[in-house]
């Protein structure tokens, strides 16, 4: 999927013995937005968007390592034990010798040819990562400006981490004009040193700059046209992500201390094998505990008393992602974590005062098919009929953010269906729910609409899961293991006069280990191409009833 983008130059920041000044420069193919003051939270801010720096380059994915090396020894060593045989037979010895010989001279030509090739090849991708990240990472954050607040929105490169930073007028002094909307804004990572040199006692002037509106006329050379080919997966992410947010969820207090507490056992410890999840464990009226496992380390949280209806015990994937926060503890007052269920998405919402960040991630940091079931955050909650829908946006548009009761109050709707209508614009990124003020506000992801139908399911696998779930045709067997912590589920699924008979194999973590289904597809295949419909079919009816 491509995105282009145009710039009236680069943003930049200037520093001067008295003040810094902060200019970003937007896309201007967006309808015009901008915004300028002066901070009165310098350090503060500078510690937000460094965390929201960190979200865009981060990418935890498993890299294997490069064994190229080891293996061209590896073949040398075994050719030199099979010449060490051969040379016992006296009748080859004097062959395999000049074959040696000219086999090594070949070895040294190609080396000598391939050498500065490797080298150069080497030395430039070591640049690219070194002096301009800009071709590491995926798209540009976005920027939004409403009446209340301006926001900026990323989303990392293994697709599992999202970050929002929310700056209230009240982080800012001396507001000039602005012009509500969302825009990319151009980025680099020579910034993020930039944002490093904010001091407190320096006037820092943040800008989202205006000039760039201007009518472009012949070719300006201060305009750059930027293009980029996202994949798929990581726009459809960004959107379960945003999704996720909307969706009803476990609500946790955390004091920054005990945050410190979580990320201290993470830094010190490196798990070497499975399950490698944080399970928090709710009582009403207790204080919150936290089990790090395998070492099954529990961490008891005395600051933090969770006041919730009923006792959970919810396991997240993905915890060393949470090293994003460490630079907001000091600054912090307090961390809402925000659960959905176990292997769903979490949020981390760090109150900062008059500035809010939000960290987004994913069940699992690997985002694949593994996980299962994401694709089921984009299915359609509530049938709004489609003037409804564009009615509830346009006036959503007219205010920019509002809660769903005061829409529905000014409309004159019920509020199920304003929330149906909402929940399908969030889907497909044209708005987002604010989780710092409890308010849905409309925000465009990208200038042209999204194509939803194709951004929904990856494959046709997940579509024919989902009509197996709305058919009501799946039924399944859940048979937890006390051994190991796996979970073994066995069911059928009904397609048009046949009956297939599916069981799979979690573990501990949550993959799918094993499997069986009597489908072609499986037997063909087996999980070497994914699972096949039914076992996915399996999987999201359990844990759609698993949340209900």
């Amino acid at each position: 999927m491509e995105f282009e983008y145009a710039y009236r130059g680069n943003t930049a920041v200037e520093h001067r013995g008295d003040r810094t000044e902060l200019s970003f420069s937007p896309d201007t193919k967006r309808p015009p937005t901008y915004f300028s003051g002066d901070l009165r939270q310098n350090v503060a801010f500078r510690e937000a968007i460094s965390a929201l720096h960190s979200v865009v380059v981060s990418d935890l994915r498993f890299k294997p390592k490069d064994k190229t090396a080891y293996k061209a020894w590896a073949a040398k060593q075994e050719d030199a034990d099979l010449d060490a045989i051969f040379a016992q037979r006296q009748q080859v010895a004097s062959r395999l010798k000049v074959l040696r010989e000219e086999l090594t001279e070949l070895e040294r030509q190609s080396a000598r040819r391939m050498g500065p090739f490797l080298e150069a090849r080497r030395r430039y991708f070591n640049y690219l990562y070194e002096r301009n990240k800009d071709f590491w990472f995926v798209l540009d954050p976005v920027i939004t400006v409403h009446p209340d607040e301006a926001f900026f929105e990323c989303f990392s490169q293994d697709e599992s981490s999202y970050g929002r930073l929310g700056a209230s007028y009240e982080v800012f002094q001396n507001v000039g004009e602005f012009s509500c909307g969302t825009t990319n804004i151009d980025y680099s990572s020579p910034l993020y040193d930039e944002f490093q040199k904010i001091r407190s006692y320096k006037k820092t002037r943040f800008e989202v700059d205006p000039t760039g509106f201007t009518t472009k006329t012949g070719e300006d050379a201060a305009y750059k046209e930027v293009k980029i080919d996202l994949p798929d997966s990581w726009v459809r992410g960004f959107l379960q992500v945003n999704s996720a947010m909307s969706l009803p969820a476990t609500r946790v207090t955390l004091h920054p201390m005990d945050v410190h507490n979580f990320l201290f056992v993470l830094k010190r410890r490196k798990e070497k094998k499975g399950p490698r999840s944080m399970r928090y464990q709710l009582k009403p009226g207790q204080p919150v505990k936290v089990l790090f496992e395998p070492w099954n380390l529990e961490v008891t949280c005395p600051r933090s008393i969770y006041e919730g209806e009923g006792s959970h015990d919810i396991r997240v994937w993905g915890r060393r992602r949470l090293l994003i926060l460490e630079r907001l503890i000091p600054v912090a007052k307090r961390f809402t974590v925000h659960l959905l269920g176990s292997g769903m998405p979490s949020f981390y919402v760090a109150d900062l005062g008059d500035l809010s960040f939000t960290l987004g991630l994913s069940g699992w940091t690997a985002n694949d098919w593994s996980t299962a079931g994401n694709f089921d955050l984009m299915a359609p909650r509530t049938e709004v009929d489609e003037f409804t829908r564009r009615r509830v946006f346009d006036a959503l548009k007219e205010t920019w953010r509002e809660p769903p009761e005061a829409l529905a109050a000014r409309l004159g709707l019920d509020r199920a269906t304003v929330l149906g209508a909402l929940g399908a614009y969030t889907q497909a990124g044209r708005a987002i729910w604010d989780l710092n003020k409890n308010v849905y506000r409309a925000r465009e992801l990208s200038r042209e609409p999204l194509p939803m139908e194709k951004l929904r399911f990856s494959n046709e696998r997940e579509e024919k899961a989902t009509r197996f779930l709305d058919a009501k045709a799946v039924m399944v067997q859940a048979q937890p293991s006390n051994v190991d912590g796996s979970l073994e589920l066995k069911g059928t699924v009904r397609e048009a006069t046949k009956v297939q008979r599916a069981a799979l194999r979690l573990d501990g973590d949550q993959r799918m280990v094993s499997a069986e289904c009597t489908c072609n597809f499986f037997q063909q295949n087996k999980l070497f191409k994914g699972p096949c419909e039914h076992l996915l079919a399996l999987r999201l009816q359990h844990s759609r009833s698993y949340r209900t």
